[in-house]
C-alpha cells in the first residue's frame, strides 16, 4: 500500500481505465500521469533551487488543476492553492504568504494579476505559446524529493470567515488518510466518477474529492459548482460520488424540483455543514445517500456520524475530542435537555471543540507562528467551533467562537437557532449572529433567503417562532432580513462577519423588527 501520493500516482501510471472526464473528452490514467509527469519535470527544471520549491494555482476546477495537483504530488514538490475569489493586495498577499515562486493560472484567471505586486514569481499561462514550449521541452523527471508521509504535499488557505485566511501545511499522510477511508466506507472503485465542483484549491475538494478518485482509481469529473447545472452533469458524466461543503445542497434544493430527478447515477454525496432538513430532502429527491460529518482544514479535530446519530448531531468524536470553556480550559459540563428538546445547561455545557491528544493531523500554519500557537494553547488544539456533547457522547454544534451572543443576561449560540429556523419550509438558508442591543449586550439577528416562489409574512413567522417548543423567547430573532442571497466564501460557508458590519439599519433593505411577539418591516 502507498505511503505517499508520490508512490500511488506512479501506481496509476500504468492505469487504462478513465481518470478524467471533461466536456466531450475524456482520457486515462496512464495518460494524466504522462502529463502530469512533463510538468513536474518543467518546473523543477525551471524553479530556483536555493528557494522552496513552491507552486502556486490560480486555476478552477479544469483538467488543469488536476494536472497541476498530480505533478505535485510526483515531483515531490509543495503546490500552494490560492484562492480565485480573492482581489488584489488580499490576493498578493496569499501568493507571498506562501513563499510562492512559480505560479500556473489561465486566460480565465490571468487578469486578476494585473497591477498586483509579484515580484519574485515566475508566472505561467496554461494557454500560452510559452507553456506549451516549456512541456515541449520537459527533461525526465527527477523529482524535486523522494517524499516521506509527513512531507508536505499541499498548502491550503482556511476559508476565512473569521479573518484573514491562513496557509495549512497539509502532509501526504492527510491527503491519502482521507481519501483511503472513504473509499473503504463507501466502496468505490475504478468503475465508478467523482464529481468535483468544489474549489480544489480548498480541502474539501482535496480530501474528500480528489484524493477519493486517485485513492479509488476513479474517474474525475471536474466542475465549476452550479445548481442548475448539477444534475445534468451527474447524468452526462455519470457520476456516482460527489463530495460537497457548505450550503451547495440547499442551493441545488432551492431549484424546481422535476418528477424525474432521482433518474441519475448518484450513488453517494459526502460532506459537511448540511441542514439535517437538507440531507434528508436531497436524498429521496436524487436517490442517493448523503453523509455529512465534521470537517476542517486542519484537520485535527475528527468527528464521525454513523446511521443512528441523532438530528442535529455532527456524530462522534475520535479519542481525544472533547468540549472545554475556552477561559478556563476546563471541561464542560454534559447536556441537558428538558422534554420539548431545547438545551438546559446552556452556559455550562457550550464550549469549544479541542483536541486533548495534540494536533492530531495539523502540522500548523505555514509563516505564521502566533496563529499555530493560538490554535495548539498548553497542548491542547483549540478548533474555534462552539459545540455541547449529550451524555451519550454526541457531539451537537453550536457555531463559532465569535457567535456567542449575550441576550438579557443568557448565552446563546447561533447554532440550535439556526437548526430551528430552518424548520420553516418557506426558508432556504439561514445565518444568526449578534447585534448590539440598544442598551446593554446584544440582540438576535437573522438574515434568511427563501425558498424559489416562497413567501412568508411577518405574522407567519411570528406564529412559527410560538409554535417552537424548544427555542427560548430570548432566542427570537430580534431583527429579520429576508435576502436575495447570503454573502459566503469560495466554499458557501457564510462570511457572518460581513452581515454583522452591516448592523440593523435597513441600508436599502427591507428588515422586520421584533416589539414583542409581533413582527413590522423597516424599509430603508
Amino acid at each position: 500500500m502507498a505511503d505517499t501520493l508520490q508512490q500511488l500516482l506512479r501506481e496509476r501510471a500504468e492505469q487504462d481505465t478513465v481518470a478524467v472526464k471533461h466536456g466531450d473528452r475524456s482520457w486515462t490514467w496512464r495518460a494524466h500521469v504522462a502529463d502530469a509527469t512533463r510538468q513536474a519535470a518543467a518546473l523543477i527544471g525551471r524553479a530556483d533551487p536555493e528557494r522552496p520549491m513552491h507552486v502556486g494555482t490560480l486555476l478552477g476546477n479544469t483538467p488543469d488543476m488536476l494536472t497541476a495537483l498530480a505533478a505535485a504530488a510526483l515531483g515531490g514538490y509543495v503546490l500552494c492553492g490560492v484562492n480565485t475569489t480573492r482581489r488584489g493586495d488580499a490576493l498578493a498577499r496569499d501568493i507571498a504568504k506562501v513563499d510562492t515562486q512559480i505560479l500556473i493560472t489561465d486566460a480565465e484567471h490571468r487578469p486578476l494579476l494585473d497591477g498586483i505586486d509579484l515580484a519574485g514569481v515566475t508566472v505561467y499561462d496554461t494557454g500560452s505559446d510559452e507553456w506549451a514550449q516549456l512541456l515541449a521541452g520537459a527533461p525526465d523527471l527527477a523529482p524535486h524529493k523522494e517524499v516521506t508521509a509527513d512531507d508536505t504535499f499541499m498548502m491550503i488557505f482556511t476559508s476565512g470567515t473569521s479573518g484573514d485566511p491562513k496557509a495549512v501545511e497539509v502532509p501526504h499522510a492527510t491527503v491519502l488518510f482521507a481519501g483511503s477511508a472513504l473509499v473503504q466506507r463507501y466502496e468505490l472503485d475504478s468503475t465508478d466518477t467523482c464529481y468535483l465542483s468544489m474549489p480544489l484549491f480548498h480541502s474539501n475538494a482535496v480530501y474528500a474529492g480528489w484524493s477519493v478518485a486517485l485513492s479509488a482509481g476513479a474517474a474525475m469529473a471536474p466542475a465549476t459548482f452550479s445548481a442548475s447545472g448539477f444534475l445534468p452533469d451527474i447524468r452526462r458524466y455519470g457520476a456516482t460520488y460527489m463530495n460537497y461543503v457548505g450550503k451547495p445542497l440547499a442551493y441545488i434544493l432551492a431549484t424546481a424540483e422535476q418528477p424525474d430527478d432521482a433518474d441519475n447515477t448518484l450513488r453517494v454525496a459526502f460532506g459537511n455543514e448540511a441542514a439535517d432538513r437538507d440531507i434528508d430532502v436531497f436524498s429521496r429527491r436524487f436517490g442517493c445517500t448523503v453523509w455529512d460529518g465534521f470537517g476542517s482544514t486542519e484537520t485535527a479535530v475528527i468527528i464521525t456520524r454513523t446511521e443512528d446519530c441523532p438530528a442535529g448531531s455532527i456524530g462522534k468524536g475520535f479519542p481525544g475530542v472533547a468540549i472545554y470553556h475556552h477561559e478556563t480550559g476546563e471541561p464542560c459540563a454534559v447536556a441537558r435537555f428538558d422534554d420539548t428538546g431545547a438545551l438546559i445547561n446552556a452556559d455550562e455545557a457550550t464550549g469549544e471543540l479541542v483536541n486533548t491528544s495534540g494536533s492530531g493531523l495539523f502540522r500548523g500554519y505555514y509563516n505564521d507562528k502566533s496563529a499555530t500557537d493560538e490554535r495548539m494553547r498548553g497542548g491542547v488544539y483549540w478548533s474555534g467551533d462552539l459545540a455541547y456533547q449529550d451524555a451519550d457522547g454526541w457531539i451537537y454544534l453550536a457555531g463559532r467562537t465569535a457567535d456567542w451572543m449575550r441576550v438579557d443576561g443568557e448565552n446563546l449560540t447561533s447554532g440550535p437557532i439556526e437548526r430551528i429556523l430552518l424548520r420553516l419550509p418557506a426558508i432556504n438558508r439561514v445565518a444568526v449572529y449578534p447585534v448590539p442591543d440598544e442598551l446593554v449586550g446584544d440582540q438576535v439577528m437573522a438574515a434568511v433567503v427563501l425558498r424559489d416562489g416562497a413567501e412568508l409574512t411577518p405574522a407567519e413567522f411570528a406564529e412559527f417562532l410560538a409554535a417552537q417548543p424548544d427555542l427560548s423567547p430570548k432566542a427570537w430573532p430580534r431583527y429579520l432580513w429576508i435576502a436575495a442571497d447570503l454573502p459566503s466564501t469560495a466554499t458557501n460557508k457564510i462570511l457572518k462577519r460581513e452581515l454583522v458590519a452591516m448592523g440593523t439599519d435597513p441600508q436599502g433593505r427591507t428588515i422586520w423588527k421584533r416589539d414583542g411577539t409581533a413582527y413590522a418591516a423597516h424599509l430603508g
